[in-house]
């Protein structure tokens, strides 16, 4: 799993990578009640809008981490927004791309450096 400064994640599978945003941010919106997920077919270039994510609090972008074209979407999010909450690194993913870079992931926070970044806010 790899990581953005924007709390987003990343676990890439061959050339297929999954993306979802951070426990750290699923806490910091609080208790999400709507999710809009990307069109299958849809190709986005890193740090394009993805997908929003709205709480009782705000509502906020989320951005694609790497470049390539969404291959599938958690349309489960519709029905059950407070998936992101519950399981945000796992079930509460948005979207799946295909990537063209492996560089683009190679390029992203691990998990140390993550907390580590977290640690800095």
């Amino acid at each position: 799993m790899r990581f953005t400064k924007d709390h987003e994640w990343v676990v890439l599978e061959g050339d297929v990578a999954t993306i979802g945003i951070t426990a750290y941010a699923a806490e910091q919106l609080g208790d999400v009640v709507f999710v809009e997920t990307p069109d299958v077919g849809k190709t986005v270039k890193a740090g394009d809008g993805l997908a929003v994510v709205e709480s009782v609090k705000a509502a906020s972008d989320v951005y694609a981490p790497i470049s390539g074209e969404v291959v599938e979407a958690n349309t489960e999010l519709g029905d059950a927004p407070e998936t992101v909450n519950a399981t945000p690194e796992s079930g509460g993913w948005f979207a799946k791309l295909k990537i063209a870079d492996k560089g683009q992931y190679d390029a992203l926070m691990d998990r140390d450096a993550y907390e580590t970044y977290l640690g800095t806010l």
